[in-house]
């Protein structure tokens, strides 16, 4: 049993980075199987959530993996040398050497505008001037708050309010947010299984969070009927990782709940941009501004690094936020801000999204090429909508999938890999994540 000193201020941090340490220094070896998450926490004397974080942040690194009805494996991670040699190192150079990346939520770098948005920056520069070192109000600059709302009458044909518009440093950063503004009374629900850093943000916040499982028309009603939460985090659109999509009976149901128990959607629209057939779906937002917080980045369009995203509040919760964040400044640079305002209004980011379309579109084909070509049983769940795509393998177990995919110099993950909690039925799904797919490594990979 592992036994770790958890006197520091964050429990759970504390735990992960002994975890951490002891994979790297080759303590914990490839593939030795962890503690149950109750009998650690029994074990070290804290709470199950604590392990259950530090487990999350884990799996999210990279350092272990989970397996259906199995548990938490620790994963092959290069270990510490006795040079010294510094194991952020050794960790990029292996995952260098993967011939193709299907965990990577990060577009290739050709792929950025970079003339368009050194033009841009230029003619801020120029335009603003000593403009640009002001101090920007919290909920960010107004050009900007006023570009996004035309983008999404333009776009997703919804009409919002720009004053409703806050602009933040991602979307982690606006997750903090909501906690403030709802509170931390009550349990948020989230999508089980889920990207999981949206449940390590809302704890973070110390916010609790009940999960709810996803069926093949999203979050399960009857799981949220259940939570007592005070919000709903999902993803109508295109769930990550199952990839299913929220029918308009389901998004009824979704509302009357929150009219009926004074709760909020909170409506993560992280790829609606990459409906690669037909027209974006309609948000749920358009049906219920006073229930709903719509939330979007620019992280899949433009570049993760930019930590630049956005939320559209209620009313009623932007008042609240008013009260709240009167006296604070914008966490974004106005430069970016207003940057990123003369990209919207000039119509270079729709070209920008345009172009990305056709290049995904282009892959995908390929890559089901690829999968075609499989000599084994599959079959391959899809919507028509974002940069990822499941394949149901009914013939191999979880861990087989990882290591036909190891040999070939392919990173994957599966569906189970995402579970907060144990859940059944998701056993032999590989998630096929394409967005930081190059082209030619797809002639590199053999099936």
């Amino acid at each position: 049993m592992l036994t770790y000193d958890l006197n520091g201020k964050s429990k759970y941090y504390t735990l992960y980075k002994h975890i951490r340490e002891d994979i790297l220094r080759g303590n914990l070896r490839a593939g030795e199987k962890l503690p149950g998450k109750r009998s650690l926490a029994e074990h070290l004397g804290v709470s199950v959530v604590t392990v259950q974080t530090a487990y999350e942040q884990l799996l999210a690194e990279g350092y272990i993996v989970s397996e259906e009805r199995k548990g938490y494996f620790v994963a092959e991670v290069n270990v510490v040398k006795s040079d010294g040699s510094d194991f952020y190192e050794q960790t990029e150079n292996k995952k260098r050497q993967y011939v193709m990346d299907l965990c990577s939520g990060r577009a290739p770098d050709s792929l950025f505008p970079f003339s368009v948005w050194a033009k841009l920056m230029r003619a801020t520069l120029s335009e603003e001037g000593e403009h640009l070192l002001e101090r920007v109000p919290a909920d960010g600059d107004r050009s900007l708050k006023i570009a996004i709302a035309k983008y999404l009458y333009r776009n997703r044909g919804v009409k919002v309010n720009s004053r409703y518009i806050i602009i933040g440093a991602g979307a982690e950063y606006l997750y903090g947010v909501i906690v403030q503004l709802l509170g931390r009374d009550k349990p948020y629900a989230i999508e089980n299984p889920g990207y999981g850093r949206i449940r390590t943000a809302y704890t973070l916040n110390g916010a609790q969070c009940v999960c709810i499982p996803v069926t093949e028309k999203g979050a399960d009603i009857n799981g949220v009927l259940k939570s007592g939460a005070c919000a709903l985090h999902i993803s109508p659109a295109h769930q990550y990782p199952t990839g299913a999509v929220m029918p308009a009976d389901m998004r009824a149901r979704v509302l009357k709940w929150a009219n009926d128990s004074g709760a909020y959607v909170i409506e993560d629209d992280y790829d609606s941009e990459f409906r690669l057939f037909g027209k974006p779906l309609q948000p749920i937002l358009g049906l219920n501004a006073e229930r709903v917080i719509y939330l979007n980045t620019f992280s899949k369009t433009l570049a993760p690094s930019m930590r630049l995203g956005y939320m559209v509040l209620p009313p009623e919760l932007y008042e609240k936020y008013e009260a709240l964040y009167a006296q604070s400044a914008s966490v974004v640079p106005l430069f970016e801000q207003k940057t990123l305002a003369a990209m919207l209004d000039g119509g270079y980011f729709e070209r920008h999204v345009s172009r990305l379309r056709n290049y995904y579109r282009f892959v995908r084909e390929k890559l089901l090429e690829k999968i075609n070509a499989l000599p084994f049983r599959k079959k391959v769940i899809e919507t028509g909508g974002g940069l990822h795509i499941t394949l149901y393998l009914p013939d191999f177990t979880d861990g087989e999938i990882r290591r036909w995919a190891e040999e070939r110099g392919i990173n994957l993950k599966c569906v189970s890999d995402y579970l907060t909690e144990p859940c059944k039925g998701y056993g032999g799904i590989a998630v096929i994540n394409y967005s930081g797919v190059k082209i030619e490594d797809l002639e590199k990979v053999r099936v």
